[in-house]
């Protein structure tokens, strides 16, 4: 399948904007495998194959295990998330369905003690 776009030849301002957050993510603290969790639900909820192909790969590459890959979509009936990434993956839903969820105050509740550095997390979000 042919790429509707080359983002990097029609814009690459926005391009080296991506960059720049990347590499700010990358600094911010946030565990590297729960990263690519958030990045691969944010692309399954968009529906983006592309995203969800590279997501996978890079969760592979960082160890992540076939089992929680497989149920990522139905985390909240699995053992197999600790809190945190719970949270995270919560977070991750509702920010990334904003327009229906709003986010909710219970779930900023839930998450608050989970992450510090929230600004980078939601930061991160509203990147994908």
């Amino acid at each position: 399948m042919e790429p509707r776009l080359n983002f990097y030849r029609s814009n690459p301002d926005a391009m080296r904007a991506m960059s720049a957050l990347e590499e700010r993510i990358t600094n911010s603290g946030l565990e590297k495998p729960m990263v690519e969790l958030v990045r691969l639900r944010a692309s399954q909820i968009n529906g983006c194959a592309y995203c969800m192909d590279a997501h996978t790969v890079d969760a592979r590459k960082g160890g992540e295990s076939e089992r929680r890959l497989a149920t990522l979509p139905v985390w909240r009936e699995t053992p197999f998330f600790d809190d945190r990434e719970r949270a995270a993956l919560e977070w991750t839903e509702a920010v990334t369905r904003v327009a229906d969820t709003h986010v909710p105050d219970e779930i900023w509740e839930r998450v608050k003690p989970h992450f510090r550095f929230i600004r980078e997390f939601r930061g991160r979000l509203s990147g994908l």
